[in-house]
């Protein structure tokens, strides 16, 4: 296979456009047929240059693995080389004996992955899940964020998806892949109802729209191959003798039930708190870490375009993304993290009585803002006391999102940065109002952070203004709070990705190991091949 980078057409083109490239590069007769698989796809709009699309391709021509070697010899092209399918592998399963079917706690990115490779192998797992399937799911979130009645089980945190389900579907990752894990996930989502587009655009998404039918699609698929799903089934208790697992507890619906499992695959999501609090009184091994916290700001979407293609017509483009990262006197970092282009800011609260934000876009990424969380990071001595507590973290989010509830009233706290910045409460919004998913009301948010985390944003807002002018106008939205940007703890596991008790696997985000979509399902591979490796398939 012939791999060629660099391939760049207007923004207005089709595939015999690029087919015409391949051709003339490879110089490649007419008669000759020519295959191409679209590899990557990116956009230059450098200052100066006129924007264009940019590709690289996998080409597949009628010619023995020499012919091909000496065509691309021929041409002699720095950006034509020859390349290998790269195709992923489960590893030979162990001979270990499971007396008991795996248990999967968590249907987030890491427990579903960790899911479909099991089944997929012969492994019949159970998979637990404390909230509802997808689209019941939807129904309680929309829900809460029309009525403001919010349901602690099923929200945008818990459910089916996870966390990630109600944010924008963003796929990509910096995880470095030399297996083929990335390609399995994308083309596994792909295959289960998925835009083939997130095979090779340079941002991958998906869209919180198209991602409910997905991840329904993929627990179908996996209960066809032999798994089980338990929802509204909360994992409420562990039995340990020697250090090893003998059962689970599960609440479901007010009743208790006791599951024999000899494994179980904490894939549980960054939230939840009280499964952490169990595992603590547990005596399981975890770990508080550093974090990040802040607050989501919101700028029309039109001033990122204009800024991103400079001020190229944007009507052929897709809405622009942007990514903001500096660090101050202090090695404090401030950055901007899960950036949503046309999206909405949204109540994201798990807990009566806190408040947190997150950001969602549809599929399209139509609306009229975009929005960001503009975070700062927080380490151990910013909230850890005596360094004893592993859920230190936890409780700093806490006090954090029940200060939120308590300025907002229930509703998204919001300000204009202007107005932050001297601490006064908004009364209006200035040139483009907020896109929220939920009720906002205007506060002074100034009261949420710690001085020193309040100052920081202040000044990362200010030299992101330097990189996209505007960013730092009178008028863009900040919404508080931003507190689930990651897990504030880590529970140990070693090489084989065991915790210190057997049978126990952590996994994905809520355990410390991952950020975002596409690492919790690598992550989830990576525990199911470590339990593929150690035992027989039942």
């Amino acid at each position: 296979m012939i791999r060629i980078q660099q391939i760049k057409v207007p923004l207005r083109h089709t595939k015999n456009d690029i087919e015409r490239k391949i051709r003339k590069l490879l110089r490649v007769k007419k008669e000759q047929p020519v295959t191409f698989r679209i590899w990557k796809q990116s956009i230059d709009a450098r200052r100066g240059h006129e924007a264009a699309y940019v590709y690289t391709v996998d080409v597949e021509l009628d010619l023995d693995s020499s012919k091909e070697k000496q065509l691309v010899e021929r041409v002699h092209n720095k950006n034509i080389m020859l390349t290998k399918e790269q195709t992923y592998r489960f590893p030979k399963s162990g001979t270990d004996r499971l007396r008991h079917r795996p248990v999967i706690a968590g249907s987030g990115p890491a427990g579903l992955f960790c899911a479909y490779l099991l089944a997929s192998h012969g492994y019949e797992p159970i998979v637990i899940e404390r909230g509802k399937m997808a689209k019941q799911r939807l129904g309680d979130v929309e829900t809460f964020w029309e009525t403001g009645v919010l349901d602690t089980s099923s929200n945008v945190q818990f459910g089916e998806g996870g966390a990630g389900t109600f944010s924008d579907g963003k796929l990509n990752t910096l995880v470095k892949d030399p297996v083929g894990r990335n390609r399995f996930v994308l083309e596994t989502f792909v295959q289960h109802g998925a835009d083939e587009s997130i095979l090779y655009v340079n941002k991958p998404h998906i869209g919180t729209d198209q991602l409910i039918d997905v991840v329904a699609n993929l627990r179908n698929h996996i209960i066809r191959l032999g798994g089980s799903f338990y929802f509204e089934t909360c994992l409420t208790d562990l039995a340990l003798r020697d250090q090893k697992l003998h059962s689970i507890t599960v609440t479901s619906k007010g009743c208790r039930q006791e599951i024999p499992t000899d494994l179980l695959v904490l894939a549980v999501g960054h939230s939840a708190r009280d499964t952490f609090q169990m595992l603590a009184d547990r005596k399981i091994p975890m770990q508080p870490k550093a974090f990040a916290v802040g607050m989501r700001v919101e700028h029309p979407q039109k001033m990122i375009d204009a800024h991103q293609y400079h001020h190229t017509d944007s009507r052929e483009l897709p809405p622009a993304s942007y990514k903001v990262t500096g660090s101050f006197q202090d090695q404090r970092g401030v950055y901007s993290f899960c950036m949503c282009p046309g999206g909405y800011v949204v109540n994201a609260s798990s807990e009566a009585g806190g408040l947190a934000v997150n950001g969602m876009s549809y599929h399209k990424r139509d609306g009229r803002n975009a929005n960001s969380a503009i975070i700062v990071s927080v380490t151990l001595d910013d909230f850890s006391g005596d360094g004893n507590d592993p859920l230190c973290g936890i409780r700093f989010q806490r006090e954090l999102e029940q200060r939120a509830y308590q300025l907002g009233n229930g509703r998204i706290p919001q300000q204009l940065y202007g107005d932050y910045k001297i601490g006064r409460i908004s009364e209006s919004y200035g040139e483009f109002a907020s896109c929220t998913k939920g009720a906002a009301a205007f506060a002074d948010l100034g009261e949420l952070l710690p001085e020193s985390l309040k100052q920081a944003l202040i000044h990362g807002m200010e030299r992101f203004d330097g990189y996209i002018p505007g960013f730092g106008r009178y008028d863009a939205i900040l919404s508080g709070i931003e507190s689930r940007t990651s897990s504030p703890i880590r529970i140990p596991r070693g090489e084989d990705y065991r915790s210190i008790a057997d049978g126990i696997y952590p996994c994905g985000e809520g355990a410390g190991y991952a950020g975002g979509i596409m690492s919790a399902a690598m992550d989830g591979i990576k525990v199911a091949e470590a339990i593929g490796k150690r035992y027989a398939i039942r």
